[in-house]
């Protein structure tokens, strides 16, 4: 499995949940958009919708929306999730949104929705869970590591599996964290809270003069 390349047309398009956290409305609202050709959108070979980021911007401008915070600057943590148990993710997004933190989080159901996304969204911290239906979290992995968009993410694998069930398939790539289920949300609220504790100091120190 390959990652999408970084030219048009995956630059300029996202999928629809991506679209949707940028509009603020539902899934099936995008899709309801996209019938009614508000959206200009394709599909790619394997099925998937593919949203022009364009015409979603156009979209925004006509309804007078606000640009999704998603889309501002560097005070905010980019999350992407694929969880294939949609209760998991309504769990997950729920404690997000109590915590407060400054958290964008685009959540996906499948791994290969998600890699499409990812040029578009470039994510900082990735949530993944292994055991999924057509592309795997190890695959999914596999596929990343590869690619120099995770070098600069910060994984957390979320897994009923034992850890020497884990290494029995092979293990994980160097750096990502094991988090069994079910989750432990104090542990991933720390977690979430240091890498912006490190992000603060970091931006701190370049804006320091030599």
């Amino acid at each position: 499995m390959n990652m999408p390349p970084s030219k048009e047309p995956y630059d300029g398009y996202c999928g629809t949940s991506y679209a949707a956290k940028m509009l603020g409305i539902s899934v099936g609202t995008v899709q309801g958009l996209v019938e009614k050709n508000d959206l200009k959108a394709w599909k790619t070979q394997g099925g998937h919708r593919r949203i022009s980021l364009q015409s979603i911007q156009d979209y925004q401008r006509r309804h007078n929306l606000a640009p999704a915070s998603m889309m501002q600057g560097e005070d905010r943590l980019r999350v992407l999730v694929v969880e294939d148990d949609e209760s998991t993710r309504l769990m997950l997004q729920t404690n997000f949104d109590q915590w407060g933190l400054p958290l964008d989080a685009v959540m996906y159901a499948s791994a290969m929705e998600a890699l499409l996304d990812m040029p578009s969204l470039q994510p900082q911290v990735l949530l993944t869970d292994l055991k999924m239906p057509n592309v795997d979290g190890f695959e999914f992995l596999k596929t990343l590591s590869a690619h120099n968009l995770f070098s600069n993410l910060a994984v957390v694998v979320m897994t009923g599996m034992s850890a020497e069930e884990v290494r029995a398939k092979g293990g994980l790539p160097d750096g990502v964290q094991l988090l069994q289920k079910p989750i432990d949300m104090d542990w991933l609220h720390g977690f979430f809270d240091a890498l912006m504790s490190v992000r603060q100091i970091n931006r701190r120190s370049r804006a320091q003069p030599a």
